[in-house]
């Protein structure tokens, strides 16, 4: 499991993240809810390895996460969908894949097996394999966002914003592809703004805001409360 205990990050005399306490169960996904600028992607750089903190921990099934060491991370089970892509768009669909199996580059094997893997989670990619990655339309560069994260073959995938800038039939979409990483193993912690789409796939969630763990609870609890459905939900 995924366990963050007061974690607190400073950008010099600026704190972005307020000794922040949370936990990611094995086959959850867990939602974190925020506006922008709350602070949630300086939380993802932090367990990424990115970002080093200045108070508190944070460990994947008891390994720490705060090293400053991104690979180790990510060799350890932890890998980064980030916001907006960051997709190589002039080299096709399967080298940018392939590129995300860099840390296991010494078992091609095992790299290939990987590749179908995701290939079944995202039949729409198949017939774009050869495709450049810059020509796909928005979901689909998503999708070999998501794919290329697991091709690292994580345990814990960290997922920055993926609706973002997408039409919402597209985000429906892309969320049911989370739901089927999700039930191939992949324990999810989610950052979104889209609070509706988000909730809809999570088991628990998080509400942040300033740097700070506002709220917490299910799916249900979340969906029914008031500050939720003002801030988030617009109801």
């Amino acid at each position: 499991m995924l366990e963050v205990r007061d974690l607190s990050v400073n950008y010099g005399h600026f704190t972005a993240l307020h000794a922040i306490s949370l936990t990611v169960n094995p086959g959850e996904i867990v939602v974190m809810l925020g506006a922008n600028g709350a602070g949630k992607s300086t939380l993802f750089r932090t367990l990424s390895g990115l970002q080093r903190p200045s108070g508190g921990s944070a460990a994947w099934n008891g390994t720490p996460l705060t090293g400053g060491k991104p690979e180790y991370n990510v060799e350890h089970g932890v890998a980064q969908c980030p916001e907006g892509r960051l997709l190589f768009p002039d080299l096709s669909v399967e080298k940018n894949l392939r590129l995300g199996a860099f840390v296991h580059r010494k078992d091609p094997a095992g790299t290939n097996k990987e590749l179908e893997r995701v290939y079944t989670l995202f039949p729409d990619l198949v017939q774009k394999r050869n495709a450049p990655a810059g020509s796909l339309s928005g979901g689909q560069q998503q999708m070999v966002a998501i794919a290329r994260s697991l091709m690292a073959r994580p345990q814990l995938l960290l997922l920055d914003e993926p609706s973002l800038g997408l039409a919402p039939m597209v985000v429906e979409q892309v969320f049911a592809a989370v739901q089927r990483v999700n039930e191939a193993g992949v324990s999810v912690l989610l950052a979104e703004q889209n609070a509706y789409a988000a909730l809809g796939v999570a088991h628990r969630g998080y509400v942040m805001e300033s740097g700070v763990l506002t709220l917490q609870g299910t799916q249900q609890e979340l969906m029914t409360d008031d500050r939720v459905r003002s801030a988030y939900l617009g109801v």
